[in-house]
This record gives structure tokens, C-alpha cells and sequence, in this order.
């Protein structure tokens, strides 16, 4: 298992999750939600430099037929702006398929999910999406811990260039 902190961002139309590992890359923690739009990428390459962290996951959603649907293609698009800008830490696109459904059954089975007023609406929403970004990180950690091989695929600062 390679040592270092990674960043993972669950990036959806409105808005993006974003989780941490610790430095072992053995748990991953919720950081914040970022609001999609003007200063995203920036946003997140904040944390990247104030968490020191060597990699960041990008959430994929691949289809169940393996073809690249809309959202699949705007992750990849993301991704190649974060490449990009925070050159040479790498990103990699990470299978993130049923995160976000994971995510929410987890939270609706927390006892304390309602009571910290998190019950719908908005705030519901950004801690969900903080939650999909927790999972999608954990299921990267434990895989590269499981097979000694960082999961998906890289993402190089030069791919989608027009």
C-alpha cells in the first residue's frame, strides 16, 4: 500500500463531494461539499495543497453496458481540467458506480442522520454527496490494499486537449 494522503470528489451537476484519506490510505473521512461552477477546480486544489495530498480520485460512472453516458463524460472532462491544473500530482478516474445510492442507505440507517437536521433539502444533499465521495475513496483504498495496485486509471495533464 502506497503511504500518503488522497482527495476524492464525487463531482455532480450542482455539486461536488469531497472525502480524505488518512495518511496510511487506510480510512476515508468526509471533508466538504464545493458548489459546482466558477472556482471548483480551484477549490479543490486548495485541498490538495492544505492536505499535502499525493493523488486525487475522481468518481467515474461508468454504465452498466460499459458505454460512456453524459455523466461519465463530464467526470472525464473534470478530471482532465483537475490534471491539468495540479500537475504533476496525478489524478485517477475511479469507478464510483452506486456510491452515491450506497452513501444515502448508510446515512437513512444512521440513527443521528435526522436529528442533526440533515433530513431534507440541501443540507441532506451536501452531506450525501460528501458521504458518495467517503465511499467511492474507502472502495479505492481497500482495493489497492487488496490487489497492491492503484485502482483506475490515470489521467494525463495533456489528455482532451483541443
Amino acid at each position: 500500500m502506497r503511504h500518503g494522503v488522497r482527495l476524492a470528489i464525487d463531482p455532480g451537476n450542482a455539486r461536488i463531494g469531497v472525502a480524505v484519506s488518512d495518511p496510511s490510505g487506510m480510512l476515508a473521512s468526509p471533508v466538504e461539499t464545493v458548489p459546482r461552477g466558477r472556482g471548483d477546480v480551484e477549490r479543490i486544489a486548495v485541498l490538495v495543497l492544505e492536505r499535502e495530498a499525493r493523488e486525487v480520485i475522481v468518481g467515474y460512472p461508468a454504465s452498466l453496458s460499459g458505454k460512456e453516458g453524459p455523466a461519465a463524460r463530464s467526470s472525464r472532462e473534470f478530471a482532465h481540467s483537475l490534471a491539468r491544473l495540479l500537475a504533476p500530482v496525478p489524478v485517477r478516474l475511479v469507478d464510483e458506480r452506486l456510491t452515491t445510492v450506497t452513501a444515502q442507505e448508510h446515512l437513512l440507517s444512521g440513527a443521528s442522520f435526522g436529528r442533526k437536521g440533515a433530513k431534507g433539502g440541501r443540507a441532506r444533499r451536501s452531506v450525501i454527496d460528501q458521504a458518495a465521495a467517503t465511499v467511492l475513496l474507502q472502495s479505492a483504498l481497500d482495493q489497492e490494499r487488496s490487489t497492491g495496485h492503484p485502482p483506475g486509471e490515470i489521467v494525463r495533464a495533456s489528455q482532451g486537449d483541443s
